[in-house]
């Protein structure tokens, strides 16, 4: 994972209302806390077959934590219900179904999930802000995982 990603999603954290963000792209893994206790690693660490486990400075990446339990997000969580691709938009070109900030209610299309050529939307099932939206379009989601979280 490059570091205009890490930084991309490291800003996605300080921004948003969430305190912890976990990506894993193919074998890589991410995981930000922000307000990590004291004792917690400021360190980052990236693990594929291809490359050891390499450590990025703290000071580039605030509070990042490898270690503990993972924290419970401030909000409700709108998990993916399968495996698929994860699309903002219905269309190339048209606007996302929701954005960072917007209210919804429960019933309204948040994302689309391509599934065996299938497009599936998924909607909200909770009403609510839009307080982080945790997969970019184009990417692949696996059942379970969190895609946006609703304060």
């Amino acid at each position: 994972m490059d570091l205009r990603k890490l930084k991309k999603l490291i800003d996605l954290v300080q921004e948003s209302g969430i305190s912890e963000l976990e990506v894993t792209e193919g074998e890589e893994r991410v995981r930000i806390v922000k307000n990590a206790p004291p004792a917690a690693a400021a360190t980052y660490m990236v693990s594929s077959p291809a490359a050891p486990q390499q450590a990025a400075p703290a000071a580039a990446l605030a509070a990042v934590d490898i270690a503990g339990p993972p924290a419970e997000p401030d909000g409700h969580v709108v998990k993916a219900p399968m495996v698929g691709t994860f699309y903002r938009t219905g269309s190339p070109g048209a606007p996302p179904f929701v954005e960072i900030g917007q209210a919804i209610k429960e019933g309204d299309t948040l994302c689309i999930i391509e599934a065996m050529k299938l497009m599936n939307e998924i909607e909200a099932d909770a009403s609510g802000v839009i307080k982080a939206i945790l997969v970019e379009s184009g990417q692949p989601v696996e059942f379970g995982q969190p895609m946006f979280l609703i304060g």
